[in-house]
């Protein structure tokens, strides 16, 4: 794995490049924005560590002229700036995460390891689907056989949990937990309501049935 590294104070560079070449990277420093994005641009890295403050070129800057490039290397962003604010700013100009100084070395490795698996791993699907059932995250639109369903909030994502887990039995706890997120309470019957409703919607109308009650379990999606 690479990283490239742009902090131009020389002792904190110095201590995470040597952090970070002793977890396995491989690491290119910069000391100002030009040089950062200079390399960025030249070389292919899997995650970006960006101090704020910088000569030349500032960081946010440079995070947003690699967004401009279509440079999707993820960016952490290193500044001795704490308010909400700049947090929310260092985000929305493109950076990935944003860590204040001074920091623990242990802090910072986890943050950049947490990056690089959410770059490499597969995109999440953005469409559900289950026999003639289709639920499109982006636009929460659900059809079924073609034919647009109409749900409420709590009635899509309890859909959409089924779904994700299609063909196996989920709990009242289970869902309580995903839909609801907070503890199962045995006197409640709302999970019973939920999918009463929810069958209304995606199974009374057709012939083949797809929400089944698996008596003293849960419920089951099953094509």
């Amino acid at each position: 794995m690479r990283a490239l590294l742009v902090e131009d104070d020389n002792t904190i560079a110095d201590f995470v490049a040597r952090g970070l070449r002793e977890a396995g990277f491989a690491v290119d420093r910069a000391g100002d924005g030009e040089a950062g994005l200079s390399s960025a641009l030249k070389q292919s890295y899997d995650v970006a560590i960006v101090d704020l403050m910088l000569p030349k070129r500032d960081g946010l800057s440079l995070i947003e002229a690699l967004r401009r490039k279509r440079i999707a290397t993820p960016v952490l962003i290193l500044s001795a700036r704490r308010s909400v604010d700049d947090r929310v700013r260092g985000l929305q100009s493109g950076g990935d995460d944003y860590l204040t100084k001074p920091f623990a070395f242990t802090e910072l490795l986890a943050r950049v390891q947490a990056l690089v698996r959410r770059s490499t791993r597969p995109a999440e699907p953005t469409t559900l689907t289950a026999g003639d059932l289709e639920l499109d995250l982006l636009s929460r639109r659900v059809t079924r056989g073609g034919k647009p369903i109409d749900l409420r909030p709590r009635e899509f994502a309890l859909l959409e949990y089924l779904m994700r887990n299609t063909g196996k039995v989920v709990s009242k706890t289970m869902i309580l937990s995903h839909v609801w997120e907070y503890s199962f309470d045995p006197q409640t019957n709302i999970v019973d309501v939920l999918v009463s409703r929810l069958r209304e919607r995606i199974d009374r109308p057709f012939d083949q049935k797809l929400l089944h009650t698996v008596r003293g379990v849960g419920y089951v999606l099953r094509v």
